[in-house]
Formats: structure tokens, C-alpha cells, sequence
């Protein structure tokens, strides 16, 4: 069995791809490789028909009809036999000295039998044409090199939380829980971390910056103009996002601080939805900004309360054109000061 399953969603991707795999050859035998060609148009599939017949013991390739980021996820999910699970996207990278830390930990895990459900690293903006590259990392969060459960963890400030770039979870829990993110659908990375957590019960912190997140590509999905025609696709994440709150129901999970956790994670959802609603402008887009909130009303309204009447709902909600201008300019405060979009 491999210790580390790495999964390539790739979708027209040749000019980026090789480089992306190139460095996650560094982790030898000890991982598999899963391009998985989402299909792309171009060269991508022969790209990576060529990178598994070179390195078969590590790559292996899976050529699919176009089903959208989710599903070459699913798709990786589904094929990997690693004992761990990670996803890179196939314009990132990854550092291969942290990298190199990483694995050997894992591999000590497993040797030593000890239980770890999610593994979180720090993550690089790799923004086009920054001077200066902001490092996302968890240290106020979360206490280093310890096997934590959830209480034992610090707290997560607002705009501060786990994100794909960041994991690295255990397979079998992922496969245990039910993951399978919508096809078709963008902004699903988020659901890919929102849903496994309950199930987390052991997680550990390393804190090196192992995964570099590119930001530059004007087609790229978190580009705002991108993310405003695709709008309809992050709804559709929040509000699947909104139904998944029921998993803090089920007796078993105890924990207040994955509670409190879980709903700030989705306030941040519900407020980059809204910024984006507003950003859009149109009368229509309004509309679906108000009929998001209540829908999360309908489906809870103890937690439609704390989130509408918090900071971030109370701004996103400011009446009138006024207001929506004071909305706006919180975001681009907000934007400039972490480097997002």
C-alpha cells in the first residue's frame, strides 16, 4: 500500500500540468500520482499518458468524459490506495523540502499504529507579480507537532481556516463519510474540507509551507470576475454547505469548538457569496443574495441568527445602494490586506 494518494484534477492544462507533477515525483515509491484528465482538449491526456509510462510505479493516469473539478476529485478519491489522501491542483506545486518532512511523518505514523485523521500544513500565495508572498499558517490556531483532537485546538480567527491547499486527510475516513462533491460545480474544495470534519477525531499540525497556490491566470476560478459568472455554482456550494450544518447534530459529536469552527467557516461562505452578489450588481443578483439568506433561514434559524446579526452578515446586508457600497469597500479592504483574488 502507498503511504500518500495525490490526486491531479486536470482540465486543459498542458502548458502547467508537468510542472505541478514534476515536483510530486520527489516523494519517490512512497506516493501514487492520480492524474486525472477531466476531458481536456488539448495535449493534457497525452502529457500524462507520457509522465505514467515513464514512472509507472508512481503515476498513473485516468482519462474521463468532462465532469468538472468535484468529480476528477471523486474520481481520485475512488481509485487512490494510499493510506492518506491529497489534492493539487494542476497549476500549483508543491516545496520538496517540506514536502519531504511530510511523508516522513507519515511514514512514522503508520510504522508506530497512531491515529491521525487530518494532517494540516501552511500554504503559499503564489500571486503573479507579488514582491511578497503571503504565507497562510496556523500557528496562533493550532499547537504545533501535537496529536490534537478538537478541543485541544486554539481557535480559528475570521478569515484565517483550513483550506484544500492545507489538508491532508486519511483515506479511509474520506471514503467512511460519504464524500462525493456535485459535478459540474467549482468552489467544491470547499465542501471537501467542510464535510470530512466532524468525522476528524485525530488531527496534527506541521508547520512548514508544503503547498504553493498559484493566483494569477485571468481564466482561474477565484478570479472575480470568473467567480461572478460562475455564481450560480457558489450557491450552490454554500447552500449544500447550509444543509451539511446537520452533521452537528448527530450525538456523537460533542465538541463546542468544531461547533463554533464550522459556523464561522460558513459565515465566511455566506459573506464571499453575498460580496459576490453585490459585486454582480443586477437586480436578479440581488434577489438570489436575499432568497441565499432564506434559505439558510428556513433550514435553521438559530443559526440564521448569529450569522445575519453578526459583523459579517450585519455588513453584507446594509440597506440600499448606500450600503452596498460599504459592503464593498469592507471587501477590498479585506482583499488587499490577505492577497486573495
Amino acid at each position: 500500500m502507498k503511504l500518500l494518494s495525490i490526486t491531479v484534477p486536470c482540465y486543459n492544462s498542458e502548458a502547467y500540468m508537468e510542472h505541478c507533477v514534476t515536483t510530486l515525483l520527489a516523494g519517490g515509491d512512497a506516493v501514487e500520482i492520480i492524474i486525472v484528465d477531466d476531458g481536456s482538449k488539448d495535449s493534457t491526456g497525452e502529457i500524462a499518458d507520457r509522465l505514467a509510462e515513464e514512472y509507472p510505479t508512481i503515476i498513473k493516469t485516468i482519462h474521463q468524459e468532462n465532469g468538472g473539478h468535484g468529480e476528477a476529485v471523486n474520481t481520485g478519491l475512488s481509485n487512490a490506495t494510499g493510506t492518506y489522501f491529497k489534492v493539487v491542483d494542476s497549476d500549483d506545486w508543491v516545496n520538496e523540502k517540506a514536502y519531504a518532512e511530510i511523508l516522513s511523518f507519515l511514514e512514522t505514523v503508520v510504522s508506530e499504529e497512531r491515529e491521525l485523521d487530518m494532517l494540516i500544513s501552511n500554504f503559499v500565495y503564489e500571486k503573479d507579480g507579488a514582491k511578497r508572498k503571503k504565507v497562510m499558517k496556523y500557528t496562533r490556531a493550532i499547537p504545533e507537532r501535537q496529536f490534537l483532537t478538537w478541543d485541544e485546538i486554539h481557535g480559528f480567527t475570521r478569515g484565517h481556516y483550513i483550506l484544500m491547499h492545507s489538508v491532508i486527510y486519511r483515506t479511509q475516513m474520506l471514503k467512511d463519510c460519504g464524500l462525493k462533491l456535485p459535478a459540474h460545480t467549482f468552489y467544491v474544495d470547499n465542501i471537501f474540507v467542510y464535510q470530512p470534519l466532524p468525522y476528524v477525531k485525530s488531527l496534527y499540525y506541521l508547520n512548514v509551507n508544503f503547498y504553493r497556490y498559484f493566483i494569477g491566470r485571468e481564466d482561474q476560478s477565484v478570479n472575480e470576475k470568473v467567480m461572478i459568472s460562475r455564481i450560480d455554482q457558489q450557491i450552490r456550494v454554500n447552500k449544500l454547505m447550509i444543509d451539511m450544518y446537520d452533521l452537528l447534530d448527530k450525538e456523537w459529536i460533542t465538541s463546542e469548538k468544531l461547533r463554533h469552527y464550522m459556523i464561522q467557516y460558513l459565515e465566511i461562505i455566506m459573506t464571499v457569496s453575498s460580496i459576490m452578489l453585490i459585486r454582480a450588481g443586477e437586480k436578479e443578483d440581488l434577489a438570489k443574495k436575499k432568497e441565499l439568506w432564506l434559505y439558510l433561514k428556513q433550514k435553521d434559524r438559530k443559526l440564521y441568527r448569529k450569522l445575519r446579526y453578526g459583523v459579517l452578515g450585519r455588513t453584507m446586508n446594509l440597506p440600499g445602494r448606500g450600503g452596498r457600497k460599504c459592503s464593498e469597500m469592507g471587501y477590498k479592504i479585506t482583499q488587499k490586506f490577505f492577497g486573495f483574488n
